[in-house]
């Protein structure tokens, strides 16, 4: 039987390289060649998908559905709410539509700030029923904080913290970064997006525009969880800071980094301080009763300051939630461990983080029990020995 006669030189090839393995049938030959050119040709494609910057393969996602719900952390900082809205701009340019939503408060006089100047509109949840859409996670890869939270699949994720949460379509976590909003900058620089001088109508620049308001936001974000790109910061926030610069609003900057302190925060700080329980280089601070969560991390970096100080710990109770801040700047202490390990009994409890800060929620009821208590009895000061057992290494 005469071989069939194939054009293409290299499947002549592969029908030979058959044959020679006893595939004498040419059509059987010419059969395997043709699946091994399809073989092939799906490798090609998998890897020149894998190649593709991250913030091509994100919007290429994003394109696929009509509208998504970005969904922030509870009590969602400077860094969160910049994700949320460089996310929702490059949704934006697929014609995604985009609702940006939160569980928690928003009580920090920068976040509110950034949320004012940036003249944001958020939408706050309570429960898993009134997310819009597909949810994209940013600045945190597990839902919490509202009702059904346990229940929801997110679509993407997109963080710098640790933890096993991830996005059925997409997936980026660097823990290695500084900051989430870098992160988001990158993914905009990927896909060709020049940040428009806020001088100028964005139709001035050719091509995928990064307008002033996002620009801004992006940096400040960066900024916020760097402490000005002081601290934790690799070469990526750095670069990301020198593309998003072109397009920086200095005007929004100054007023969203300087707002005034409501007198609650400063007595706070005051009680964190006045308050301290010190054992060695380690600080512990019950605060009391508070109205406005975000106080109680702005209390923590205040007594960070204190001389001989090394790692410090605030608690501060609003409703039935005991909200714990950790700072370090002691390389014996990774705060998010540490944390971790001293609620790691306590029933409902969360925290975590990086080595120099870290956070976490403990339930009054959970703690109670754990303490053997009844909740109407049992107090802050119960935590304070796990902390400092937690700080010491002693888990």
């Amino acid at each position: 039987m005469q071989s069939p006669v194939f054009p293409d030189p290299r499947v002549r090839q592969l029908v030979r390289l058959a044959e020679s393995y006893g595939l004498d049938s040419p059509e059987l030959a010419g059969a395997a060649a043709l699946g091994a050119i399809a073989v092939v040709a799906s490798v090609w494609l998998v890897v020149r998908w894998i190649r593709r910057p991250m913030g091509v393969r994100l919007k290429r996602a994003l394109a696929d559905r009509e509208s998504v719900a970005i969904l922030m952390h509870p009590n969602p900082d400077p860094d969160a709410m910049a994700c949320a809205i460089g996310v929702a701009h490059l949704a934006a340019t697929v014609g995604t539509d985009a609702t940006l939503q939160y569980a928690g408060q928003i009580r920090h006089q920068q976040n509110r700030a950034f949320r004012t100047v940036l003249d944001l509109d958020f939408e706050r949840i309570d429960h898993e029923r009134e997310i819009a859409d597909d949810v994209v996670l940013v600045d945190h890869n597990t839902p919490r904080g509202f009702e059904g939270a346990e229940g929801v699949e997110p679509y993407a994720v997109v963080d710098h913290h640790p933890g096993n949460g991830t996005g059925e379509e997409f997936t980026d976590q660097r823990t290695d970064y500084g900051a989430c909003a870098t992160i988001v900058a990158e993914y905009l620089e990927d896909v060709d997006a020049t940040p428009a001088d806020p001088d100028e109508s964005p139709g001035d620049v050719d091509g995928l525009v990064v307008p002033s308001d996002v620009a801004t936001g992006l940096l400040y974000g960066i900024q916020a969880d760097t402490k000005h790109l002081t601290n934790g910061c690799t070469d990526a926030e750095f670069a990301a800071a020198a593309y998003l610069y072109r397009g920086v609003d200095e005007d929004l900057l100054d007023r969203i980094a300087n707002p005034q302190v409501s007198a609650e925060v400063l007595e706070i700080k005051a009680r964190a301080i006045s308050d301290r329980d010190v054992r060695g280089s380690f600080a512990v601070s019950d605060v009391g009763r508070v109205s406005n969560a975000d106080a109680v991390p702005q209390a923590a970096d205040e007594l960070l300051q204190l001389e001989g100080v090394t790692a410090v710990v605030v608690c501060g109770r609003r409703e039935e939630t005991v909200h714990l801040s950790g700072r370090s700047r002691d390389d014996r202490v990774h705060m998010g461990k540490a944390l971790e390990a001293a609620v790691g009994d306590i029933p409902g409890a969360s925290a975590g983080g990086h080595a120099r800060m870290g956070g976490g929620q403990v339930p009054v009821d959970g703690a109670a029990y754990a303490h053997g208590e009844e909740a109407a009895l049992w107090s802050q000061t119960e935590l304070t020995g796990d902390i400092f057992a937690a700080l010491n290494g002693d888990v």
